[in-house]
């Protein structure tokens, strides 16, 4: 098992380079089943879940070359199994391999799908786009199993909510269908957009309208290509908010304003500081820092992901501070070992902010008020996920003495090389093997 002790209580100054983005590049990965010519996919992230994602490409036949560190050539020239299994620990990315097998093979199986635990994530918006463009369905105990009697079919289809996930599965089955897809009420992240470009490279016919709204002609097959992976809008957070966390100076080379302008704002409303420079942004504290409200929501709004970081930062902001969830209804669990460093945290049922949150009257503590600033103190913590255990990496590095961190395994998934990063920004960190 290995942990990382981390003493905290100084500030985090200096460069620090972001990786290419972990859920754009998982997504693209999957999109490479859908043609047998070669796909080259550039500024890919070499962490666990890239490994998981290649994992599921193996088990279903397809090859891989890395080329460079961050480079990969995937051929998936055949197809010798329409079941993806075997994988050594189970991920929700696994569901969206469904569209490109009944492309390819006309049927398909996944895995019950695992991944954080943050709270329900319902695969039904997948089954049922699938199910309406005329796949066969069948839930087991073990997870999905799907086959189409010749094309899937181009239909209509309105997203009871805009899901990324859900978004991602139908543009997958609707590039190769026959005929016409639209997607109403479609996510619009610019992981999503990433998609679309690369597929559009590949020979796909993808409009993007108003109104989150996507139409989407079949065509008879897609060609291979070559994409680069977006730069990690969810690391460049995590490094700013411990620029602001520790009072530190940090600059974030690679993070594109065009991503974070939300993020931004928020910094601003709390008294940070940023600097848009041609390569990347740079983050700083420069006086104290303020509370504030705050709603997550899909994109444009202030991403869910940038919640947990976000929050530990808030705890060291003078004043009132409510932050209102409306994306994942159990997604502060979290704040209870943040309350045993010393924050002063109250979780509430009642919808906390001006969003229409479908969580409304359904008894889910999905708001907070935080009071500060406190002094956080050093503990044990255990990592139940990705983006909450980079919180708790902040918190750590905010608070006096020396943490340590078991379940670690959570951030090698979501951040390449994070210890030797936050070194090079002066962090004492060490990573023990027990």
């Amino acid at each position: 098992m290995s942990t990382y002790h981390i003493t905290g209580g100084k500030p985090l100054n200096g460069t620090v380079e972001i990786a290419g983005a972990k859920n754009a590049a998982s997504k693209m990965f999957i999109a490479a089943l859908l043609t047998k010519e070669k796909v080259v996919l550039e500024n890919v992230p070499r962490q666990q879940e890239s490994k998981i994602t290649e994992e599921i490409l193996f088990g279903v036949g397809a090859k891989t070359n890395w080329l460079e560190e961050h480079v990969v050539e995937i051929e998936a020239s055949d197809i010798s199994s329409p079941s993806v299994s075997g994988l050594s620990r189970k991920n929700r990315i696994s569901i969206l391999t469904l569209a490109p097998l009944l492309h390819r093979v006309g049927e398909a199986f996944v895995p019950v799908v695992g991944g954080d635990k943050i709270g329900p994530r319902p695969v039904n918006f997948h089954l049922d786009a699938l199910k309406q463009m005329g796949a066969t369905v069948e839930e087991t105990p073990d997870g999905y199993r799907a086959s189409v009697s010749g094309r899937l079919q181009g239909t209509m289809i309105e997203l009871p909510y805009p899901s990324v996930g859900a978004t991602e599965t139908v543009i997958l089955a609707g590039v190769l269908a026959s005929g016409r897809t639209v997607i109403k009420n479609a996510a619009i992240e610019p992981e999503i957009m990433e998609l679309v470009k690369m597929l559009q490279k590949m020979g796909a016919i993808i409009e993007v309208g108003v109104g989150r709204r996507f139409e989407i002609v079949g065509v008879e097959k897609l060609n291979g290509c070559t994409a680069r992976v977006m730069p990690d809008r969810n690391e460049a957070v995590s490094y700013a908010c411990m620029a602001l966390g520790t009072r530190g100076e940090i600059f974030v080379k690679g993070a594109l304003h065009d991503h974070l302008i939300t993020f931004l704002n928020a910094v601003r409303k709390i008294g940070g500081a940023y600097e848009i420079r041609k390569d990347g942004i740079l983050f700083k504290t420069i006086n104290g820092l303020k509370g504030l409200e705050l709603e997550t929501d899909t994109h444009p709004g202030f991403m869910t992901d940038w919640q947990q970081p976000f929050t530990v930062v808030l705890t060291q902001a003078e004043g009132t501070s409510v932050v209102h969830e409306t994306v994942y209804e159990g997604r502060f669990g979290y704040t209870e070992t943040l309350k045993t460093m010393g924050a002063d945290i109250t979780l509430f049922s009642n919808c906390l902010g001006e969003i229409n949150c479908r969580f409304k009257g359904m008894n889910y503590k999905h708001a907070v008020v935080i009071n500060g600033p406190t002094p956080l103190k050093a503990t044990s913590i255990v990592v139940p996920d990705i983006r909450a255990g980079l919180a708790f990496v902040i918190a750590a590095l905010v608070a006096k003495g020396e943490s340590v961190l078991t379940g670690i395994e959570h951030l090698d998934r979501g951040y390449e090389k994070l210890e030797e990063k936050l070194k090079g920004l002066g962090a004492d960190i060490r990573r023990v093997e027990e």
